[in-house]
């Protein structure tokens, strides 16, 4: 007992005279041109190599170590955008206590490494996913987000509907941010301006941790993000001419001081598109039918507002939210003729010349809330989002010929509910798991001649759990996931004189996957993945209710449609070389049920077709893909892609059995000549070869562009010019076989200048806390439009 009595008492006294012999240095960090406070820099204490203690600074700059032993250390302050400051600084028994001011100087190489774009696009390989950093080559090609993806590898757009296909595959989601978006991927790749996009990341065989929704995959166009302290910003206007002119202007701001950031971001877009085209239809012994003559101009109008806040309780503890409105407003007048030259029966009109006006308005509204916790250990992270939107849509028309009035109005609902947890349970193993709960419905109404004629009602509800744990030892690394959905969907058509039509689904789906990669050298990365996919019916592909119509065909969808599963494998391999990087990569898909757009006659009407969809068979397709980005001099850099894909399709036209086999080829290049440090020109070209399916023959298109970009107010402006489509060679071409004989092709105003200027403005320099999770867009549950 005396011992024990004996031991405390010692520990006492050690305890009690380290304490009397402990120091304390404190400090303030500040802007050594300003004098103002420096909040959030790193503070490091070191014995020699060996690091006693570090911390980060509060919001006022200020910092306090205690506990030091009485002996001399050297002191390191880091922050970014200056330099790094180290000084020594001793403690003894006549100077426990040591305050210290700390001016840190501005780094100017590195400010401008982060303030200003990079002259050329550059492409990465990395474990799931192909991201291209978009440089100045990109941004002067185009106003948009439309005309920037339709210059990327892999990737298509149609320049008359904006479809975004990837791979020859139009199957694919279209994120912003990580998130899926409320606004349709058409209408928003014309609304974001192109000097906001940062990356585009090609995510073709995404991991469990994603919605496993998108054949082809997952386009996540990444916004830039100003993380700078104080107010900064960019203003961006710009003029299209073609027919007519068009605006596209957007402004972004940003203010961040000590624990808020706020930020906002407007868009608008103005302007008249026009379009024709013809259709000719022939009988079974080449004799013409009917010719269709189409001529389309819409007039459109869209507002997009982003405004959002951030609030860093601490350094572990994040909460942001942030609400997106949309407003797009719609005027359209089209005419069709059709002739009938061989017409017999004299009771029946040789011509038909319809008139068609409609107005379409539109408002999205869409409101997020995220939490996310830091733990202590590095990579440790939970993070919560909860996300609501809702879309009102209304449309009003009149036909001529024979004379109708339609009004539909369509609203939507949409409750997004998700949990990711990260936890890197060793140096080389890292776990992440998450749920997630989607809730959408859609409610469509048709008044036909001011009468109801029939409504829609959808709903349906994804509950999914998933999983995926990561593994690396020296040149390799894998991950291996699932992902566990269940699935529900519930649908009723009602319409005047018709028996109520119903559908439901209940599914229970695991969709596993699968990476591993292989780094053999610095210069040398192998990377090979595999995964299952699901294409469900979209609100568009399932609602019956007439969607347009022309004096021969109805637009509608098939409430009946099955969702299509795809099984995809890919091997990828990225070579870096003196003079840039080059990536090659081939991928085989397996499809099952395939969705696809169909034709077929009208069973109340033979003379009149329905377009719509329908589940065609199980499919195969498999390609090869070629890209690089090479600085062949200091003046003149090139990015060029080729890709080839084979794709085998079987199924049924009406009562037919089709099967086709065809291989397509796109290539693209985009060469870019620097006159000096502030002027350059820009030549690309593309070439999208003929495809096929079980009805139609699409015809080859090409294109050239030239461009030029100058930077001015000694970097803070960038006027930017560009001729679309040279040679006015771009339009849609195509020959049909089912139901009919069939060929035309139309126009768009393809051949088009631009005229841009972008300003960035701003004095805060980049902070040094590190943004939530959502903005390295790694996780489904991050913020977007």
């Amino acid at each position: 007992m005396k011992t024990k009595l004996l031991v405390l008492f010692l520990l006492c006294f050690i305890g009690i005279a380290q304490a009397e012999n402990a120091g304390i240095i404190s400090g303030k960090i500040i802007n050594k041109t300003t004098k103002q406070p420096i909040p959030y820099a790193s503070i490091v204490v070191k014995d020699g190599v060996k690091i006693v203690n570090g911390i980060v600074a509060d919001d006022k700059g200020e910092f306090l170590i205690k506990n030091l032993e009485l002996k001399k250390y050297t002191l390191e302050v880091e922050f970014i955008g200056f330099k790094k400051y180290t000084s020594s600084f001793e403690l003894s028994t006549s100077q426990k206590n040591s305050r210290i001011e700390i001016a840190l100087e501005e780094d100017i190489t590195e400010l401008q490494s982060v303030d200003i774009v990079k002259e050329h696009s550059l492409i990465e390989q990395k474990t799931d996913r192909k991201v291209i950093n978009v440089g100045k080559d990109l941004l002067s090609a185009g106003a948009t987000a439309s005309e920037i993806l339709n210059n990327i590898p892999s990737v298509s757009v149609d320049p008359q509907t904006n479809a975004v296909s990837l791979r020859g595959n139009s199957n694919v989601r279209v994120f912003v941010d990580g998130k899926p978006t409320t606004v349709s991927a058409s209408q928003l790749l014309q609304q974001i301006p192109a000097t906001s996009i940062k990356q585009v990341e090609l995510i073709t065989n995404p991991s469990a941790k994603y919605n496993p929704e998108g054949m082809s995959g997952i386009i996540n166009i990444v916004l830039n993000k100003n993380a700078k302290i104080g107010f900064n910003g960019s203003a961006n206007t710009g003029v299209t001419i073609g027919e007519t002119p068009k605006s596209n202007s957007s402004f972004d701001m940003n203010y961040r001081n000590g624990k808020v950031n706020m930020y906002g971001n407007y868009g608008l877009t103005n302007g008249k598109h026009h379009n024709h085209g013809q259709i000719e239809t022939f009988d079974d012994n080449g004799i013409q039918e009917n010719f269709q003559k189409f001529d389309f101009t819409d007039d459109n109008t869209s507002h997009l507002a982003k405004v959002g806040l951030d609030f860093y309780l601490n350094d572990s503890n994040t909460i942001s939210v942030y609400t997106t409105q949309n407003i797009n407003n719609e005027k359209g007048h089209s005419e069709v003729i059709v002739d009938f030259p061989n017409l017999s029966d004299p009771n029946l009109p040789k011509r038909i010349n319809q008139l068609f006006d409609s107005k379409n308005s539109n408002y999205t509204q869409t409101y997020n809330l995220d939490y996310k916790k830091n733990f202590k250990k590095e990579g440790h992270t939970l993070e919560f989002e909860g996300n609501y939107s809702n879309n009102d849509n209304e449309e009003n028309s009149s036909f001529t010929n024979p004379p109708a009035l339609n009004d539909i109005t369509n609203k939507g609902e949409n409750i997004l509910l998700n949990l990711d947890y990260v936890n890197p349970l060793t140096e080389t193993i890292k776990l992440e798991a998450g749920l997630e709960t989607r809730i959408e419905n859609t409610k469509n109404n048709f008044l036909k001649d001011g009468a109801y004629n029939s409504n829609f009602n959808y709903d349906r509800k994804i509950y999914s759990a998933y999983t995926t744990i990561a593994k690396q030892w020296k040149k390799w690394n894998a991950q291996v996931g699932a992902r566990f959905e269940k699935y529900t969907a519930d649908a009723l058509f009602k319409k005047v004189n018709e028996a109520d039509g119903t559908f439901d689904d209940d599914l229970f789906t695991v969709y596993p996957s699968g990476f591993v990669t292989y780094t053999p050298t610095d210069n040398d990365s192998f990377n090979f993945s595999v995964s299952k996919r699901v294409d469900r019916p979209s609100i568009d592909q399932v609602n019956p209710i007439r969607q347009w119509s022309t004096p021969l065909i109805d637009s509608e969808g098939n409430p009946n449609l099955s969702p299509q599963f795809t099984n995809s494998v890919e091997l990828n391999y990225t070579r870096k070389t003196k003079i840039g990087s080059i990536t090659s990569g081939v991928f085989y898909r397996q499809i099952n049920d395939e969705i696809s757009r169909t034709v077929f006659e009208n069973p109340n009407n033979t003379e009149r077709q329905i377009l719509s969809y329908a589940n065609i068979g199980d499919n195969n397709a498999y390609g090869v893909e070629l890209s690089g980005n090479l600085d062949f001099t200091k003046w003149y850099t090139a990015n060029i892609s080729f890709d080839m894909y084979n794709k085998k399709t079987k199924g049924y036209v009406e009562t037919d059995y089709i099967e086709v086999n065809v291989t397509t080829f796109n290539s693209r290049i985009s060469n870019t000549f620097k006159a000096n440090k502030n002027l350059r020109f820009q030549l690309t070209g593309m070439y999208r070869g003929e495809d096929l399916s079980l009805q139609f023959l699409r015809k080859p298109m090409w294109r050239v562009d030239a461009g030029s970009s100058l930077t001015v107010m000694k970097g803070s402006g960038t006027i930017t010019a560009r001729v679309s489509d040279l040679f006015d060679s771009m339009h849609f071409a195509f020959d049909a076989t089912k139901p009919k004989v069939q060929t035309g092709e139309f126009h768009w105003e393809s051949q088009t200048a631009y005229l841009g200027f972008n300003y960035r403005f701003g004095t805060g320099k980049n902070k040094a806390i590190q943004r939530k999770t959502r903005d390295k867009n790694e996780t489904q549950g991050s913020g977007g439009f």
